[in-house]
């Protein structure tokens, strides 16, 4: 890797490429998909049948995870991966993304943030300096450093330009915290002797041409090992955001491994993919699951978002419906089995599929109210997503 965490493998016409991010927990290659496991699972499934889904990265939230159970009780009982029971590498948010969806309940400083829980009514602040020892402390191997995240609303987007200075000045916070806390006199106290984690640092500006190009090169400038997008999928049209995307891809480091956050939906990660972005994370697949909508590949379209259907399993037409969610040469064109950008044509092979659970029979559970109707929903979604990422790899 050359001193690198991130070597880029293979460049292709259409702007995706695929590459290799080295972690302390393992080899990862991009792009990929990471599920939700906000407070130390994926809703409704075991590691095992998330890893099964072909997931490499689990992403949880150090905000969450220090309100209950807490970090050090999570350190003390081994780490995130012996607490969790996932294997593979973890990704933490840092609890930047609190900023802007718990905005009712916070207070921003200087400082950092002050947040009132909901269930005591007890403030929490959390400072860069703060979410970088909690991040360890869980035993993070990618850690994310603490941002002021702005929404869309006329009063957020004013304080933009002020956010993305003080996004700025918390990264440097964030960074003198993280090393001085990975060095190897203070290592011991996060069992990181063997092996550093990674510190990514984030990118914000809104909607903001000049702000975000100001962001992004502010911390390319720093020492981060991958460059984050944040601020986006938070409420503006597909089209401004596509905007951004695009504005955005000329001006990466080609070195740095690069993380569109909170994006999950099919033909925004075919986009985000075919504009440099080599991860993404979302609750989509699984809270899209848990309600029984599931995505299959589309009949004879290509690429984009005609690429992918959405159903919704609730509906009264898939009560006697045999098939599987996916059967491949059924709903899709089987001779059509190299679409640029496309899933592999064929009945998919997630568990679901292959165990031949029928749509009438996951509406029963879904109309019955079993549980395991959105566990199989879920299953299947996210190696919809696994899928797609491996077909630009």
């Amino acid at each position: 890797m050359s001193g690198n965490h991130f070597q880029q493998i293979k460049r292709r016409p259409d702007g995706s490429r695929g590459g290799l991010l080295k972690t302390r927990a393992g080899l990862v290659k991009t792009p990929f998909f990471m599920p939700c496991a906000s407070r130390g699972a994926v809703k409704g499934l075991t590691p095992a049948e998330v890893a099964a889904t072909g997931t490499q990265v689990m992403l949880a939230n150090a905000y969450h995870l220090h309100i209950q159970p807490g970090e050090k009780v999570v350190k003390k009982l081994g780490g995130l991966h012996k607490f969790s029971g996932w294997n593979g590498p973890i990704l933490t948010d840092s609890g930047g993304f609190q900023v802007f969806s718990l905005a009712k309940i916070r207070k921003i400083t200087e400082e950092g943030v002050v947040f009132k829980r909901l269930d005591s009514g007890q403030e929490v602040l959390i400072t860069p300096e703060k979410s970088i020892q909690i991040q360890l402390d869980l035993g993070s191997d990618i850690s994310m450093a603490f941002d002021d995240v702005t929404g869309l609303s006329m009063p957020e987007r004013s304080r933009s330009k002020e956010a993305v200075e003080r996004t700025h000045r918390w990264l440097v916070r964030c960074i003198t915290e993280f090393n001085h806390l990975t060095k190897t006199a203070n290592a011991t106290r996060f069992n990181l002797v063997a092996k550093r984690p990674l510190l990514f640092g984030i990118v914000q500006g809104g909607l903001d041409k000049k702000l975000r190009a100001q962001s992004l090169e502010f911390v390319q400038s720093q020492a981060v090992d991958g460059i984050a997008i944040g601020g986006l999928a938070v409420g503006e049209t597909r089209p401004e955001m596509y905007k951004m995307l695009k504005f955005l891809a000329p001006l990466y480091d080609k070195t740095k491994v690069r993380y569109l956050m909170g994006v999950g939906e099919p033909v925004d990660m075919r986009y985000g993919i075919e504009h440099g972005i080599d991860m993404f994370d979302c609750v989509l697949p699984t809270r899209n699951g848990r309600h029984g909508q599931v995505w299959i590949t589309a009949p004879r379209l290509r690429s984009g978002s005609e690429s992918d259907k959405k159903l919704n399993l609730n509906h009264l037409k898939f009560a006697k419906d045999p098939r599987v969610i996916d059967p491949g040469g059924i709903e899709s064109d089987q001779s059509d089995s190299s679409a640029k950008g496309g899933i592999p044509r064929g009945r998919c092979d997630c568990s679901t599929c292959q165990t031949g659970y029928s749509r009438a029979f996951l509406r029963h559970l879904f109309k019955v109210g079993d549980p395991l109707a959105g566990r199989l929903a879920s299953i299947h979604n996210l190696r919809y997503l696994a899928r797609l990422c491996e077909s630009y790899r």
